[in-house]
């Protein structure tokens, strides 16, 4: 029996907050990507993404391995990935695939490096925007290589890797669902420490990642994900093992009315806290229909940030007060107050901000991981 052991929300290529290559797509390389598990096993299988191509991405190989240093695999470790019995694979355009498990003895933190061979135009590629962890490129067919001097190219992204699951038999995952804050935006890169990280480490349990940032619940963006009531099932639901759905989403459904003509957050409607609470609503009818267990947080303080005004204040007072108070989850924790500064509650402890009065930072997300962890 399966577990997600880790996971990355699929976007739509981008040009995106840094410099990806998503657009470009890939045409005789490969691409190494590590990534880090919160449950261990004997076996371990993949799941690879085209859900934004428009046409079939061919998978040439496959592998693999326990992380080394950069790109460079451990010796011994490399296990050649199968699709249905066969080394390559051919994902229809919006479509997914699912690698034939693969027997490699893995534990829980343990990070695994994923090389995918694609010798064929790719055209865009699905991928995942935020990384804060480094991929890695190279020309040619690098599946087996130990060593990764090869990989000559990196990138803060992930492509076509959506999952990775290992036979731990388990049933009690914690899927965090959210925006930046969830994915990690203020946290030292390559270090693994968003709250997704720091609860695996915390409470010995799967826990998801399923956060995009810029991601709002009520309306597509181009570069931040489909709104969050349609991408859950696929991002959450489908995934082996989740227990636990956790909700931290719609600051940005708040913020982006005010932060000026940056482009890249138009449409930005003005929204009121009824739509929101419309939204969380949903959301909790989706994952009690498959039987999870739901937990709400109050949005974080903000004030002083570029998604500060007086809207914006309004707005998530009486959502956050909604989701304390209203008693429609199966518990909700108060994220704003436990990050607040106590001095000036509408904004972010000094401590705990990552510098743009939005985001926290590596402290931040500690606390946020401890919180959660004493509602599990």
């Amino acid at each position: 029996m399966f577990t997600t052991a880790w996971t990355a929300s699929p976007q739509l290529p981008a040009e995106g907050f840094t410099p990806n290559w998503s657009q470009e797509g890939f045409w005789r390389q490969s691409l190494r990507q590590a990534v880090r598990l919160t449950a261990g096993g004997g076996r371990v299988r993949i799941r690879l993404s085209n859900a934004y191509g428009t046409s079939p991405l061919r998978i040439a190989g496959a592998t693999v391995a326990r992380a080394g240093e950069g790109a460079a695999v451990e010796p011994g470790s490399v296990r050649r990935l199968t699709f249905g019995g066969d080394a390559s694979a051919e994902i229809p355009a919006r479509g997914l695939a699912v690698s034939d498990p693969a027997e490699l003895a893995l534990e829980s933190l343990e990070s695994v490096t994923v090389t995918l061979h694609l010798d064929a135009v790719t055209g865009p590629a699905t991928f995942h925007a935020q990384a804060f962890a480094t991929s890695h490129r190279a020309p040619g067919d690098r599946l087996a290589d130990i060593g990764g001097e090869a990989f000559d190219a990196s990138s803060e992204s992930w492509y076509f890797l959506s999952a990775v699951e290992v036979d731990a038999g388990r049933r009690d995952a914690v899927a965090l669902f959210g925006d930046s804050i969830t994915d990690g935006f203020g946290s030292t890169p390559g270090a693994n420490h968003r709250w997704s990280d720091l609860l695996a480490e915390r409470t010995g349990r799967p826990v998801l990642n399923a956060g995009i940032g810029g991601n709002l619940l009520l309306n597509d963006s181009a570069w931040y994900g489909e709104k969050g009531v349609h991408r859950l099932g696929r991002d959450v639901l489908d995934q082996q093992g989740v227990g636990t759905l956790v909700v931290l989403q719609g600051l940005n459904d708040i913020g982006f009315s005010e932060t000026g003509e940056q482009p890249t957050y138009k449409p930005a409607p003005v929204v009121e806290a009824g739509e929101l609470i419309d939204s969380y609503r949903e959301l909790i009818r989706q994952a009690r229909a498959r039987g999870l267990r739901v937990i709400g947080s109050t949005l974080l303080p903000f004030g002083g940030s570029d998604h500060w005004g007086e809207h914006a204040a309004k707005v998530s007072h009486e959502v956050n007060e909604w989701i304390r108070g209203a008693g429609e989850w199966d518990a909700a924790m108060d994220l704003n107050r436990v990050l607040a500064d106590p001095d000036d509650p509408d904004r972010l402890h000094p401590a705990y901000d990552f510098g743009d009065h939005l985001h926290p930072n590596d402290a931040g997300y500690a606390v946020m991981a401890e919180a959660l962890a004493e509602l599990l």
